[in-house]
């Protein structure tokens, strides 16, 4: 007499297979929103079509600027010779304009990152007279536009006769507010007080520990420090345009201003492509933008996230 196994067992048989032997579950971390994915391409869309827009541009003519689609290419591109012609335009002052920019750029976002840390580390790791006013005052300097401060600025420089000098710029640049709460709330996590201590037992100093053992464990928050004022100072255009008048010492932001405004007024230099030139000159600008984010952006993760997380 054959048995027929009731489907109860069956299930039970079932529930006891091992876990690699049973059908795999969808799990919630790979569960897809369709409005959220709507909404992120949507803010991809929102990002990237400027760009796109700005790599058409640079290869049209500024006839075609005009008479073509804006977000197509014209019937004869001329990328190459649009990217010649700016740097021959006015003998060559736009390759000034972009090492000037790579100065300004590179000198504020180190010394910044630097005059950061120290501060970040001195006041997450010492108590002093004054520590939370003190500290209170570097927030409340994060909501000062620097805009309400750039004519000051230039009164006490045109009295220290730096006005006109790549000083003009780079100095107030050192100063970083918000890298400093940065740096700050970075190293109360980064850098155990276990380990000062114990580098304080060995006979180290104050200032060899900041420097042999702070600073290479502040290294993804200097990193995130350098890349926000990198950011910051080669896209200023406000504090040079008031601070400098030598055109030899000015950085891509306001030469490319001035050829915007030659290009539209006629002045002198002018040509009949200056507008074209104005838009492949802000796309080579933007180029190494691009190329230093890439490079930095796996230490600006980790330097946002190791210091807004508590371990």
């Amino acid at each position: 007499m054959t048995t027929v196994t009731p489907p109860a067992a069956t299930t039970s048989t079932a529930n006891r297979l091992p876990a690699e032997a049973r059908p795999p579950r969808r799990s919630s971390m790979h569960r897809r929103s369709t409005p959220l994915t709507i909404a992120m391409l949507a803010v991809l869309a929102y990002f990237l079509l400027p760009l796109f827009w700005l790599l058409i541009a640079s290869t049209k003519s500024t006839q075609d600027l005009f008479n073509s689609f804006g977000l197509w290419f014209s019937h004869a591109p001329q990328l190459l010779s649009n990217i010649k012609a700016t740097f021959t335009q006015d003998d060559g002052v736009f390759g000034r304009w972009l090492l000037n920019t790579v100065l300004y750029a590179g000198a504020s976002a180190l010394g910044a990152a630097l005059l950061a840390a120290a501060a970040g580390y001195g006041f997450a790791k010492y108590r002093f007279r004054g520590h939370g006013a003190a500290f209170n005052l570097v927030l409340g300097a994060i909501m000062i536009p620097t805009t309400a401060l750039a004519i000051p600025t230039y009164l006490l420089f045109a009295k220290a006769g730096l006005v006109n000098t790549p000083w003009a710029v780079i100095l107030p640049s050192l100063i970083s507010p918000f890298g400093l709460y940065l740096m700050r709330i970075y190293a109360e996590d980064a850098v155990p007080d276990s380990l000062v201590e114990a580098a304080r037992m060995d006979g180290a100093g104050e200032l060899r520990i900041f420097l042999t053992i702070g600073l290479r464990l502040l290294a993804p928050g200097l990193v995130t420090v350098i890349l926000f004022t990198l950011v910051a100072t080669w896209n200023n255009y406000f504090l040079p345009l008031i601070m400098l008048n030598d055109p030899d010492l000015y950085p891509i932001t306001v030469g490319l201003s001035r050829w915007a405004d030659q290009a539209q007024n006629g002045g002198a230099g002018a040509s009949s492509d200056m507008l074209a030139l104005v838009v492949t000159g802000s796309l080579i600008s933007i180029v190494p933008l691009v190329l230093a984010f890439l490079m930095l952006q796996r230490y600006w993760q980790s330097g946002l996230a190791t210091g807004g997380v508590k371990q």
